[in-house]
């Protein structure tokens, strides 16, 4: 017997489960910057959401391993910060991971968690600016890097496109903590003000951007 046409209606319209719908729009996102900015390069990872304090993300090799003995690398993103950030924020942590997953396959990393000159130059290659305050001006390498969009860079041209594909993110934290919005915002004033203009004062109830470590 061959299903009504309303069941199949809202067979089509019916949405995903939660899980299935937040990994594949970040798969997709990864999969789009890597044929976008890394030429197809990037071995495929487990992508994770952590709520790890004062990251907006981290990059961690061969975390993973299954029953075969084989293993993979995991970039993690930080849900508290979806809903208190640009989107493009977010996906500029990922790709910022996604950097030290290139350079653990096909380069050199810097000791710990020491962003190196390398890595900086590939940043700028994809068009992300590396900078220790996330603004013009910053130190290039580092412990504790942020970093800005290139105008008229490959990232945002890569985002753009994205974006015009509906791209989102569906689901996102109800309930950040204080520090979490604060941190937020201010990384989101400090992203437009990177191109137009000086910094705006850090807020004095978080730690220093470089304490924060917005991305690992």
């Amino acid at each position: 017997m061959q299903p009504k046409s309303t069941e199949l209606d809202l067979a089509h319209t019916r949405r995903l489960a939660p899980t299935q719908e937040t990994y594949n729009e970040l798969q997709m996102a990864y999969d789009h910057f890597n044929a976008r900015l890394f030429e197809g390069q990037l071995p495929s990872c487990l992508i994770t959401l952590q709520r790890e304090k004062r990251t907006f993300g981290y990059f961690s090799a061969a975390r993973f391993a299954s029953a075969d003995g084989s293993t993979t690398d995991e970039i993690a993103l930080n849900p508290t910060y979806f809903a208190v950030v640009p989107i493009i924020e977010t996906l500029q942590t990922q790709v910022h991971e996604m950097t030290h997953l290139w350079q653990h396959h096909f380069g050199k990393p810097g000791r710990g968690r020491y962003h190196n000159e390398e890595w900086a130059r590939k940043m700028e290659s994809i068009g992300l600016m590396p900078s220790s305050t996330g603004q013009p001006g910053g130190a290039r390498t580092g412990d504790c890097m942020a970093d800005y969009a290139i105008e008229g860079g490959r990232f945002l041209a890569a985002c753009q496109e994205l974006l015009t594909a509906n791209f989102t993110l569906s689901w996102y934290d109800r309930f950040p903590s204080a520090d979490h919005v604060i941190a937020g915002q201010t990384s989101m004033a400090n992203h437009i003000q990177g191109i137009e203009g000086p910094s705006p004062p850090w807020p004095a109830s978080l730690p220093s951007p470089r304490q924060l470590s917005p991305r690992a």
